[in-house]
């Protein structure tokens, strides 16, 4: 939700975007486990899945029932590598996970998922397998995850304006234009 309606408000603004990771729910298991085991009360998960099938219609996105959550760390530490393969191929893999998760239901926790996944977008095997390996990419998300922390951030979209103004949430594009409009011109 958060990316399309950001793309809709670059249609009017020349926004910068600097994409942080943050993973929600890290003590999941790489073979997922049931949504159930969340701890949110049935009610309380209804309503939320409510909101999110009516925010996506609106956005024209698919998602499909959900009973079960997945690990993302190994999908969050591809996304962070893939930055370096440019805007065309991340964005694709950034799409490519999203599908699979939302809308497929497809467990982005399995490493060949993410293999599959990656290879649809355009990352090179290599690339992917460096995601893995490299310590830098885990010290990455590990800082990101400290200074989300840090401020109390819990969720995710977040958007954080000019260095002053935080949205949290998949929020209406009206709320990210009218934060735009405050950025002095030049400065966006």
């Amino acid at each position: 939700m958060g990316e399309r309606r950001l793309a809709r408000l670059n249609e009017e603004f020349d926004v910068r975007v600097d994409r942080r990771f943050l993973e929600i729910h890290p003590e999941t298991p790489g073979e997922g486990m049931p949504i159930s085991e969340l701890g949110y009360p049935p009610d309380q998960w209804a309503r939320m899945m409510e909101n999110l099938e009516r925010m996506g219609k609106a956005e024209g996105i698919v998602f499909s029932e959900r009973t079960f959550t997945t690990n993302s760390h190994k999908a969050l530490l591809l996304a962070e590598a893939a930055k370096k393969e440019g805007s065309v191929v991340f964005e694709a893999l950034n799409e490519g996970l999203f599908r699979a998760y939302f809308t497929e239901g497809r467990n982005i926790g399995d490493p060949q998922v993410l293999r599959d996944v990656a290879k649809a977008a355009g990352v090179p095997a290599g690339r992917l397998e460096q995601a893995w390996s490299d310590a830098a990419y885990e010290e990455r998300l590990a800082r990101d995850h400290a200074a989300a922390a840090g401020i109390g951030i819990t969720g995710i979209p977040l958007f954080i304006v000019d260095h002053r103004w935080i949205l949290e949430g998949a929020v209406p594009v009206e709320m990210l234009r009218e934060a735009a409009k405050k950025i002095p011109a030049g400065k966006a």
